[in-house]
């Protein structure tokens, strides 16, 4: 008679003590790796897996780190990828997030001892960015900043709104349906191609809360139109509140429609909303600039509190402010001749198979839309791209006329190796 082989089964504990298995317990946590023991045992115990193997089996399952995000080499050439993270962040604010992981002074005084203004850095930063402000304020997101603004201004009330502004960003999120929920009333004005100045003063009255302009980032409209422009709304009897989105804080030559958080400012608006991670290059926050006097009356609203960024958003983004030239600003002025070059010689290294062709990137997240960004890639045979996905870290192509396009626009140049590895691997 045969022995049983499950017998010869390990003990889970003896497992775990085995020096194999010591650096990922300290990695992912003895939880983590005893139910990768267990389930290599039960693999054992139904004959799947022979007894000598369980151990490599065992490191195998174990994943390469905590978290279940995978790194992703971002070859699409949309620079702003909101399903891939937006911004991807600087080496400076990466630092700065393992500054800030332990105990910091997010809220302490280290000269005197006692409790301080939470998140003073990062103001004086976004202060210093935006001198014509009269305040500043960070929340958690862009929805955030303007559901804040709304809320304070024209809770109960009505908000004076374009009907051709009345947008729906990613995923179904429909800017109405936010500013319904802070309990204000959208009181729409104009048509959905044009709206003038008459159609705002006309809406005005007693239960005006605010003025909302919104800049219609992620489409564009043509043809027989008209908006108003935001110094000619301001002035009107009511505050202006614009949300201009992408977050460009100054003028860009690259993107001249879209709107800047200090040309707004100096149009006269009296608040200005806007995302964090776009164009600015940084983590996902909103920022809000305005009149000193309603920053005020926001950071003393109750949904002031549940708003707030945690100390991880306020290092990167501080740093993001302060630091050098963010990822989203290189790839958006990246040089193309030096794309084409570094197409080729990627193309070269990995053989016949491989050319370079021309390949229009676009800025992503709801900015600039229509802006082409001429460049390059490297085109593949379309077989490579859904390995390419699984591989770690993962490749995310763009598929054009049967082929797989590796456009380089957002990868940096230290990550051509990783990349041809990647698809060497695939093969």
């Amino acid at each position: 008679m045969h022995a049983d082989p499950r017998r010869a089964i390990p003990q889970t504990d003896s497992l775990l003590a085995d020096a194999r298995l010591a650096e990922p317990q300290s990695r992912l946590g003895r939880r983590r790796v005893r139910d990768a023991v267990h389930a290599s045992q039960e693999r054992v115990r139904a004959g799947s897996l022979a007894p000598e193997q369980l151990m490599d089996d065992v490191l195998q399952d174990l994943p390469a780190r905590a978290t279940t995000l995978t790194p992703v080499i971002n070859a699409t050439g949309t620079v702003l990828h909101t399903n891939l993270g937006r911004a991807p962040l600087s080496t400076a604010a990466r630092d700065a997030l393992l500054a800030a992981a332990g105990y910091v002074d997010v809220e302490y005084d280290l000269v005197e001892g006692r409790r301080a203004p939470r998140g003073r850095g990062v103001l004086d930063a976004l202060r210093r960015a935006l001198p014509d402000a009269g305040d500043v304020m960070v929340v958690n997101n862009g929805a955030a900043a303007l559901l804040l603004a709304v809320t304070v201004l024209a809770g109960g009330r009505e908000v004076i709104w374009s009907r051709g502004e009345l947008v729906e960003i990613g995923d179904g999120f429909r800017l109405p349906d936010l500013v319904a929920c802070t309990g204000a009333t959208p009181r729409e004005v104009g048509t959905t191609n044009r709206t003038t100045r008459a159609d705002y003063v006309a809406a005005l009255g007693e239960h005006t809360g605010c003025v909302l302009k919104v800049h219609a980032s992620n489409f564009r409209m043509t043809g027989f139109i008209s908006s108003v422009a935001i110094k000619d709304l301001a002035g009107l009897g009511a505050p202006l509140v614009v949300d201009i989105g992408s977050g460009l804080l100054a003028p860009d030559q690259l993107l001249p429609d879209e709107p800047d958080v200090a040309g707004a400012l100096r149009s006269g608006a009296d608040v200005v909303t806007a995302s964090a991670d776009k164009l600015l290059g940084g983590p996902q926050a909103g920022l809000i600039a305005g009149k000193a006097d309603l920053i005020a009356r926001f950071r003393r609203h109750p949904l002031a509190r549940a708003l707030r960024v945690d100390k991880l958003t306020l290092a990167a983004l501080e740093a993001t402010l302060g630091g050098p030239q963010t990822p989203t600003a290189r790839a958006l002025h990246a040089d193309v001749e030096a794309l084409r070059s570094r197409a080729e010689r990627i193309a070269a290294r990995l053989g016949a198979e491989a050319g370079v062709v021309p390949s229009d990137g676009a800025v992503g997240g709801g900015s600039g839309p229509g802006v082409v960004l001429p460049g390059w890639a490297v085109s593949i045979p379309e077989h490579y791209a859904a390995p390419l996905r699984g591989g770690d870290p993962a490749v995310v192509a763009r598929l054009d006329g049967g082929r797989c396009l590796l456009d380089l626009r957002c990868i940096p140049p230290s990550d051509d190796d990783a990349l041809v590895q990647a698809v060497l691997a695939c093969r």
